[in-house]
């Protein structure tokens, strides 16, 4: 036991459990804590950003790379309100990290001070985030905080991952206590979030994929967080399966590998899609099946569940039966699942088989085929503004294998789901459920803090970057050299095509222009990247942009390249989306198989 002040209570915490960062911004409602940190400054290293949301995807996005959370710290008041949309971003992906907010001194409670949330319950900021958090806690007292810290960590990564709130008193960061820091490795090492899975589904679900010629694999952001991706590639070639991903899902099986299929959804790929809704058994490994990935749960376009017999796996058991009937719904971690599963194939004494499903193969190749044939063309396009495919393949050519993507919200979104090829996971990182602006702008940092010796790369449109482009500054102060390809189409374009689908010539504050004379218009982006005291650079023409991509990478800092993008076209669909009142649309490549 010892006498500490409750903000020496949090940072000793924080060390024990080797956070290597604290994300935030400075208020009066949190100098308390910082002057504990001051005291901690080779141990824990104090990020400051110019906005709190910023502070949100850093963290974000550091615990998609790294599965390791970092905490973040807020003022009282608008401070802490800029928060909700990064935890929400967070809280709906499955990620996670610790939001520390200060709040009013307890005194003060009910009083109605400064930037007290409490018109209706006195300091109820926790209210104000409980949507978007596993759990939120409240210390009056400073002996509080070494439970409250401690239960935090462990409810943000068991099961399934998410954010944690900790509301913390002005007085009570300054106020002491006895008390003992707890230590993480005697509460949380002999806790396993790998929950197993019952033999008996394990037996049955090996069963009903050996006695299928057309089985498909669906993995998503769940196979992902459970570092499934080695046994998933090995069960798949087992059983020579197709193996298609979730947005969040895309790199756990490497895109060049033979069985697989590409993403599904509206904007996903033909034989994903084809795949999905005509295969006979469908192994879901920690997938939701939420409305874009499968095209508005319309029968036929992304999945024929039923007939389709679904296997589901999943860590959280509110996913299992939400959208579509299991016919076995196994309740565990997917990578304890395959492990099990390829256990009892070999039992079964089950070997790769080049022959098994060859004809299932066969039409996915030609699937593959014709999908490739008819994009082909546009991938080496010299159409200026330059041709989206072109663009995203040119990305890809230039950015190592391993290097992290982040997109951003916004039409380019849909073009990179398409077409961008992740070969290993958790390197295309992205804001799916919630789709918040700015995750993938501040997020590249977050990434970069993660993985410091592999590239990361925000490619973001120019609406998401004017939203946070504060993100420069700090990214500068810190010197972390991210790269980010603003893909400039002077608009909010993805929300421009879908109202004009919905009502035709009749555009209204979707586009960037000058109004008296309809002249489109948007900031020199690289000229403000250089303001900010970034690197920057503007490419117009399809010719320049790997060469202009490969400098910025070699200059090892921060560096915006501005690419002018035509803003006509659209991603092809091959899945649908349905927006009540208005239908949905059908797909503009290829033919939906219903199946009775």
């Amino acid at each position: 036991m010892a006498k500490m002040r409750g903000a020496d209570i949090i940072a000793e915490y924080l060390v024990k459990e080797q956070v290597p960062y604290l994300v935030g911004l400075c208020g009066h409602g949190d100098i308390g804590l910082l002057d504990a940190f001051y005291d901690r400054k080779d141990k824990i290293k104090t990020i400051s950003v110019r906005h709190e949301q910023a502070a949100g995807h850093i963290a974000d996005a550091y615990f998609r790379v790294a599965h390791k959370p970092l905490a973040t710290f807020t003022s009282c008041g608008p401070g802490s309100t800029n928060m909700p949309t990064a935890l929400g971003a967070a809280f709906l992906d499955s990620s996670a990290f610790l939001a520390i907010t200060g709040d009013v001194a307890t005194s003060q409670f009910g009083r109605s001070p400064f930037q007290e949330t409490g018109r209706h319950y006195q300091a109820e900021f926790v209210n104000v985030v409980r949507p978007y958090v596993k759990k939120s806690y409240q210390a009056t007292r400073p002996e509080q905080l070494p439970t409250m810290i401690r239960q935090a960590w462990k409810t943000m990564t068991t099961g399934r991952p998410g954010p944690c709130h900790l509301d913390v008193p002005f007085n009570v960061f300054a106020e002491e206590a006895d008390v003992e820091v707890p230590e993480p490795k005697l509460w949380r090492e002999g806790i396993s979030s790998r929950s197993t899975c019952s033999s008996e589904l394990v037996n049955k679900a090996a069963e009903l994929l050996l006695g299928t010629d057309k089985p498909c694999i669906i993995a998503g952001h769940g196979a992902a967080l459970s570092e499934a991706s080695r046994e998933l590639v090995k069960l798949a070639e087992l059983l020579n399966a197709p193996v298609a991903t979730t947005a969040n899902g895309k790199g756990v099986i490497p895109a060049d590998h033979p069985l697989s299929v590409g993403p599904v959804g509206r904007n996903g790929s033909h034989m994903a899609n084809e795949s999905c809704r005509s295969c006979d058994v469908l192994l879901a490994l920690g997938v939701k099946f939420d409305d874009r990935q499968s095209s508005g749960w319309l029968p036929g376009y992304t999945f024929n569940i039923p007939p389709t017999k679904l296997i589901h796996v999943e860590i959280d058991p509110d996913e299992l039966a939400r959208n579509y009937p299991p016919f076995i719904g196994i309740l565990g971690d997917a990578k304890t699942f395959l492990q099990e599963l390829l256990a009892n194939l070999e039992n079964r004494k089950i070997k790769a088989d080049a022959k098994r499903n060859a004809a299932w193969l066969a039409s996915i190749a030609e699937w593959r085929k014709a999908w490739e044939n008819f994009n082909a063309p546009q991938y080496v396009s010299d159409a200026v503004p330059i041709q989206p495919e072109r663009l995203v393949k040119d990305i890809r050519a230039v950015l190592p294998r391993n290097g992290i993507l982040l997109p951003d919200v916004g039409e380019h979104h849909n073009w990179l789901l398409q077409f961008y090829d992740a070969y290993e996971p958790c390197t295309m990182l992205q804001s799916w459920a919630f789709a918040a602006m700015g995750f993938g702008i501040c997020g590249a940092l977050g990434a970069k803090l993660a993985a410091p010796d592999r590239v990361c790369v925000s490619v973001c449109g120019d609406g998401g970057f004017m939203m946070t482009p504060h993100i420069l500054s700090t990214a500068v102060e810190y010197n972390i050299p991210a790269v980010w390809i603003i893909w400039n189409n002077y608009g909010f374009n993805v929300i421009r095509h879908q109202a004009n689908g919905a009502w035709p010539n009749r555009e209204i504050a979707t586009s960037f222009c000058r109004h008296e004379t309809g002249e489109l218009f948007n900031p020199d982006f690289a000229a403000l990247a250089r303001a900010c005291g970034a690197q920057g650079a503007r490419v117009e023409k399809p010719g320049d942009f790997k060469g202009v991509f490969d400098a910025a990478i070699k200059a090892n800092a921060p560096f915006v390249i501005d690419v002018a993008v035509n803003r006509q076209v659209f991603a092809p669909s091959t899945g649908s989306w349905a927006l009540e009142p208005f239908g949905h649309p059908e797909p503009s490549y290829g033919k939906r198989n219903l199946r009775k």
